[in-house]
């Protein structure tokens, strides 16, 4: 499934001769040697499972290996549902836009903006048309004060011929 797991040295793979023991509530059990450790586990019926290998002496822990791997993945899924995948979605406009499209481009960029993601709104203009910039800022203008609850990352600017500005979702009072 996941390849990127932290490598966990457990029971006779621990190479260390002496351990910190600690119980599964993280209790210090003491200083003990890997013998010792792997009959207490046994009693246990647990696994003895090296934690802080980098220590003097290293961390062992007694746990079940099986349910602490579970526990790992499912911590894992939980903050892969939690993230947030955000993208830049683009508004393309002309300057002499009929209301309708307006109207649909505007809803869908809305929408977009509900889920979080960036907006680029373009106004491209075609042959003689950038002639009249002014038709482009308005349209520009008109989109931008018609959305809501937004932060203009950046300003409306030329780019050749295309009026684009960048706007994301204003952040919600906590």
């Amino acid at each position: 499934m996941n390849t990127a797991f932290k490598h966990y040295r457990i029971n006779y793979q621990i190479i260390s001769p002496t351990l910190r023991l600690l119980d599964e509530e993280g209790k210090q059990i003491g200083i003990l040697s890997k013998i010792e450790a792997l009959q207490k586990a046994k009693e246990l019926d647990m696994d003895v499972v090296e934690i802080a290998s980098n220590a003097v002496p290293p961390v062992a822990k007694l746990i079940d290996f099986k349910k602490f791997k579970y526990q790992e993945q499912k911590k894992e899924r939980d903050n892969k549902k939690n993230q947030k995948n955000v993208g830049v979605k683009e508004v393309r406009l002309r300057p002499f836009i009929g209301q309708h499209d307006f109207d649909t481009r505007l809803k869908q960029a809305t929408d977009w903006l509900a889920d979080g993601n960036q907006i680029k709104i373009n106004v491209v203009f075609k042959g003689r048309e950038i002639t009249r910039k002014e038709f482009g800022f308005d349209v520009m203008k008109r989109f931008l004060g018609s959305l809501e609850s937004i932060k203009v990352v950046r300003e409306p600017h030329l780019e050749g011929k295309v009026l684009s500005a960048m706007v994301v979702p204003a952040k919600k009072a906590a």
